[in-house]
């Protein structure tokens, strides 16, 4: 008898274990170092809400995937008029917002208007700025006519900011997100973690999982220790690149290396004296080591540039040696400025580790040359406060993690406030051509633009770092927009 129970209790144990085992392989831990200020990716600069929210919960009309391409996303087809002014998109049907109403053509022209109207606060509203009108033709068709035919239209209504919201819950998105992903929002433990559950109303393929929790570790050891002792799956934008090789050697892990579109720059304060002067920011310039700036921070990790635009896309142009490190040069050209003893400065640092701890670097490289950086290390709510909407700062350091976001420097209302008429003008050609080999023309006059003008010290492309158990498949290496998208996510068998 007493072998008998033994027996029992014993595959008790490996039922219970066996339920455990597949509750674990429909459950995933995703950690990132940042953690978003809210939950409207329509409304804030912020790329950490993309990081969670993107293709996750909330969708457009399309969609970037893992190897950057744009796909159709809520919108199954489009027609194209023959001027290239006019959009019709063709809904998909049966699409249902998480709080159970139906995502219609109205849902459409709500968002895009919203965006694109005098009182949005979307951090890209550039992309809307060419919109005339939008217009629910019936349910599930939107006509969106243009002032002038815009090359980029498709890829731009892939970008988070450009995600479909419903009038009914806009209210309340802030915190509690409502799209027609996946994945529905379930829980927000602040300074903790988010919680995801799988959406069983999705319009499309369901994901494998059911549970997907978010967790926000923003020191680096913290970062280590958590990814070691198995307490996350995966670590998505791996903030320690100097502990890789360690994981890299336990069979356990994978680590994935790709590309991102996150140019790492140190913005400047076109406004702000003496950066209003292009010889100062020319001279900085050469007071910048941008190799020793990769391998210190992030320990050779990162590709050098010399414009803002990714060194993969085909267009790139190398333009690093207009702003070659020489100190001496630096020198020379602060005193033709009119500051041969150097001048003081801020430099704001957010949260992550190319910026806290390519900061101290840079703020030592200043220095040789005169330019004393005074830091101030600032979380991310504080920075987007400070820096992004005040506009009170005379240097940071970021990386811009849109996709093809040279169009940013056609604002003079952004942060940096570089106002430049024959950019601006020159952006305006380029969305106005569809023809590859001309814009392709264009985007390099616009690289040779900003560089020329020393607008921003140009650092480094981000390289996308991720950090996962052995078992997990389906993760994005390389990061054509920011988001870690678990909809293709599962665990081996």
């Amino acid at each position: 008898m007493k072998h008998f129970v033994s027996r029992l209790a014993l595959a008790s144990a490996m039922t219970v274990s066996g339920f455990a085992a597949q509750a674990a392989n429909t459950d995933i831990t995703v950690a990132l170092q940042l953690e978003p200020p809210h939950l409207d990716p329509t409304s804030a600069a912020a790329g950490a809400i993309d990081s969670v929210l993107y293709s996750n919960v909330f969708e457009g009309l399309t969609r970037f995937m893992g190897d950057g391409s744009v796909v159709a996303g809520l919108a199954e087809s489009w027609e194209i008029s023959a001027d290239g002014r006019d959009y019709t998109f063709k809904l998909r049907s049966g699409v249902m917002f998480h709080d159970g109403t139906t995502m219609d053509a109205e849902d459409v022209k709500f968002s895009l208007d919203r965006a694109r109207g005098e009182d949005s606060t979307n951090a890209q509203k550039a992309l809307f700025a060419g919109i005339k009108s939008v217009t629910a033709v019936d349910a599930h068709t939107v006509k969106v006519s243009l002032d002038a035919p815009n090359g980029n239209f498709l890829f731009n209504m892939a970008w988070g900011d450009a995600v479909i919201v419903a009038p009914e819950s806009i209210e309340g998105i802030k915190q509690t997100p409502i799209g027609t992903g996946a994945f529905k929002f379930s829980n927000w433990v602040q300074g903790d973690k988010i919680e995801l559950v799988r959406n069983d109303s999705y319009w499309g393929a369901a994901p494998a999982l059911e549970t997907a929790t978010f967790k926000f570790i923003s020191d680096p050891t913290a970062a280590f220790a958590a990814v070691m002792a198995e307490d996350v799956d995966v670590f998505s934008g791996f903030p320690a690149p100097e502990n890789l090789p360690q994981f890299e050697a336990d069979p356990r892990f994978q680590v994935l290396v790709g590309s991102s579109e996150g140019e790492t720059i140190l913005s400047t304060n076109n406004k702000m004296p003496p950066f209003d002067n292009p010889k100062v920011r020319e001279a900085m310039s050469h007071a910048i080591d941008r190799q020793a700036i990769v391998d210190g921070a992030m320990f050779g990790y990162g590709t050098p540039i010399g414009t803002h635009f990714a060194p993969h896309n085909p267009a790139y142009v190398d333009l690093k040696s207009g702003s070659a490190y020489d100190p001496e040069l630096a020198k020379s050209m602060l005193a033709e400025a009119g500051f041969p003893d150097g001048f003081e400065t801020t430099l704001y640092l957010p949260p992550p580790s190319y910026a806290r701890r390519g900061g101290e670097i840079i703020a030592a490289q200043l220095a040789q040359v005169g330019i004393k950086a005074q830091i101030t290390n600032v979380e991310w709510a504080q920075w987007l406060e400070t820096v992004f909407r005040g506009k009170d700062f005379g240097l940071t350091i970021v990386s811009h993690t849109e996709p093809m976001d040279i169009g940013i420097y056609a604002n003079p209302e952004y942060y940096f406030q570089y106002d430049n008429p024959a950019f601006q003008q020159l952006m305006t050609t380029l969305n106005a051509t569809t023809d590859p080999i001309k814009r392709t023309a264009l985007l390099g006059d616009a690289q040779r633009m900003i560089s020329g003008d020393y607008v921003n010290g140009y650092l480094f492309q981000l390289a996308a770092l991720s950090v996962a158990k052995a078992g997990v498949q389906g993760l994005w290496t390389n990061a054509p927009t920011q988001a870690t998208d678990l909809t293709g996510v599962s665990w081996a068998d």
